[in-house]
């Protein structure tokens, strides 16, 4: 029974959601005439193709939201017509109904195959017709609602890429400007050499590492690390980096102007105690950084250093022995009224020493442990055996990234300094 066409001068406006218009496709004027007549009763904009051909141009030109489409018809088919229809480029996604006298599985699967979405079994009931509409409906819904949440995902991660973007490009500028707090990675005063290297683990760091000489046979050097990662930190170093500047004496704290003449070193004590204290003295500023700050003459290899927090640096004596130097002492930034303790020794010529931050010994290696002091000074006696300046600190790196877990990777910024002493 087919639905009944003779009461089709009301107009029923019923809710079928995203099913606005239809298309029939049927050979038979009369079933087209009957199916019309009800699906504009129930409210839709309907258009009529008599074959396949017809309807998969008009499809391309005006695509509907539903398609009902007889199986059998001369020439294109409606399995046929199915396949062309999905095969067109389109956006949005259109519910398919083949109508059919046929019943059997196997034909059924055909369909399925061919793109369909439902089968509806002639003689067509109204009442069968309109549910089948209303839960394409539904579907189309949720097809639809997806589709648009998709493309809000999209144009949200469209516009994460454009400031991913922009952050990454103003993080790369951050980088050469960090970079230009350390121009120089090496040093020659007199016969001895300062070497630096400075690796952070992401774009920007928040280690620091320099050297700077008022004068002839006065040199001083330092390692920092302040805690945390990050812009925070590379800002902090930046700071800290004006306030140790070696190319601007009279803003280097470390430095005092005597008899407008010459700049002399401060102990290295009262140079972390000024550090100290201009950090305590900011409000807001909940950063520390560790550090090791070592002066030295030169003429004699005296050799005065402070340890704030940092790891140990390590003396490689020219005839093969090691010591770790240093008491430990406070991070600067902690506490206002911390005192630091200096330490002092002599340096021969042929000895090196090695300030390096714990991006080396806390590095993980494979079996999970850490690198440690031991492991730290074990691969500086094979490195200095082989290289001396800048490459040795090169070779430390090398070997340390060969040594790390491959699952955590470089997870700290690395740096060191490494100074090699050879008398006047």
């Amino acid at each position: 029974m087919v639905p009944d066409a003779s009461h089709v001068e009301t107009r029923v406006e019923l809710d079928f959601g995203a099913i606005r218009k239809v298309l029939v496709v049927d050979d038979s004027r009369l079933q087209r005439r009957i199916l019309v007549a009800s699906l504009k009763k129930w409210g839709f904009e309907v258009l009529e193709a008599d074959s396949g051909e017809a309807a998969i141009e008009l499809c391309a030109t005006d695509p509907p939201d539903l398609v009902l489409s007889d199986w059998v018809m001369p020439g294109m088919g409606g399995l046929e017509f199915c396949r062309a229809f999905r095969n067109l480029d389109r956006e949005q996604y259109s519910y398919f109904i083949l109508l059919t006298s046929k019943s059997e599985k196997q034909e059924v699967a055909r369909g399925l195959d061919a793109g369909a979405d439902d089968f509806l079994i002639k003689p067509l009931e109204a009442d069968e017709l309109r549910a089948r509409i209303s839960a394409g409906a539904r579907i189309l819904d949720m097809q639809r609602e997806l589709s648009r949440k998709n493309q809000m995902i999209e144009t949200a991660l469209n516009e994460l890429k454009l400031a991913h973007d922009a952050i990454d490009k103003d993080l790369m500028q951050a980088r050469k400007i960090q970079e230009s707090l350390v121009p120089e990675l090496k040093g020659t005063f007199g016969k001895s050499q300062v070497s630096l290297l400075l690796k952070p683990c992401g774009h920007i760091g928040g280690d620091l590492v320099g050297m700077f000489s008022p004068g002839v046979n006065r040199l001083g050097f330092y390692s920092i690390d302040v805690s945390g990662h990050g812009i925070t930190s590379a800002m902090m170093t930046a700071r800290l980096g004006g306030y140790l500047s070696s190319k601007h004496f009279d803003q280097n704290i470390a430095m005092e102007r005597r008899f407008n003449k010459f700049y002399a070193l401060l102990p290295p004590e009262e140079v972390a105690s000024l550090l100290n204290s201009r950090l305590i003295a900011d409000a807001g500023v909940e950063e520390y950084f560790t550090m090791v700050y070592a002066i030295i003459d030169l003429r004699n290899g005296h050799l005065k250093m402070v340890q704030a927090g940092h790891p140990h640096p390590l003396l490689l004596r020219h005839n093969g022995e090691t010591e770790f130097l240093g008491e430990g002492g406070l991070p600067i930034g902690l506490l206002p009224d911390a005192q630091f303790q200096q330490t002092e020794t002599y340096m021969q010529p042929g000895d090196k020493l090695l300030l390096h931050s714990d991006g080396f010994t806390e590095c993980q290696l494979a079996d999970g442990s850490l690198l440690d002091d031991d492991g730290l000074r074990a691969m500086a006696v094979e490195c200095a055996a082989d290289h001396g300046g800048p490459e040795f600190l090169d070779d430390m790196f090398w070997r340390l990234t060969q040594v790390m877990s491959p699952d955590s990777g470089m997870t700290d910024d690395v740096s060191a300094v490494f100074f090699e002493y050879n008398g006047t």
